[in-house]
């Protein structure tokens, strides 16, 4: 068990590290049921290094689940710029974002919604992924690769989507977990916005 200095670079890194483990823990089986203790067994370290990182339990579930969303966006990002085509980046996007949710189990998700901060996390992280659809919705019609469809419109249906998605409407109506879920959504959107 070590603990962490964290003014080190060697710190920094090993802070990062834990954080990730924690991410495919807590992806794998969910937090809820964690204690701390059973936390610093699981990540191979002491309490006193989860207290380096952050000061409760509570507080170490917000900066893995932050960590997660961050992760995730940057890789969506990066998917989504390969792509010339605004249709291919839209899917690219959606795909993406189904990709990084794959690994998350129905536990995850029940955790991230029945605690709050983290359920803000997921719903904030919701709106911007609605928000850069519409964008390159936008970009499309005003490039005239997508067919002239009102942008704010099919922002807002994918908003609306997602959060029936990140609630377990969808999976409840269809059983499909978030990320198939996503999936359809992204063949919906490509089609709903090809040229006539």
């Amino acid at each position: 068990m070590t603990s962490l200095d964290t003014r080190s670079p060697r710190a920094t890194a090993r802070r990062a590290e834990l954080l990730d483990h924690l991410v495919e823990l807590m992806l794998a089986e969910g937090f809820a049921a964690f204690t701390l203790d059973e936390l610093a067994r699981r990540l191979h370290c002491s309490k006193s290094t989860l207290y380096g990182i952050a000061a409760s339990k509570e507080q170490l579930v917000v900066a893995g689940v932050k960590r997660f969303f961050q992760r995730a966006t940057t890789a969506v990002e990066e998917q989504a710029a390969a792509p010339a085509d605004h249709r291919e980046r839209i899917s690219a996007y959606l795909l993406a974002v189904a990709a990084q949710l794959q690994p998350a189990s129905p536990t995850f998700f029940a955790d991230l919604a029945a605690f709050a901060p983290a359920r803000d996390i997921y719903q904030h992280n919701t709106r911007t992924a609605a928000a850069r659809v519409q964008r390159l919705v936008a970009e499309g019609v005003a490039a005239g690769t997508i067919r002239p469809v009102h942008a704010s419109f099919v922002g807002t249906a994918v908003a609306q989507v997602m959060a029936a998605i990140h609630r377990g409407d969808v999976r409840a109506a269809t059983g499909l977990d978030d990320a198939a879920a996503y999936r359809e959504l992204a063949d919906l959107v490509v089609a709903g916005v090809a040229p006539r």
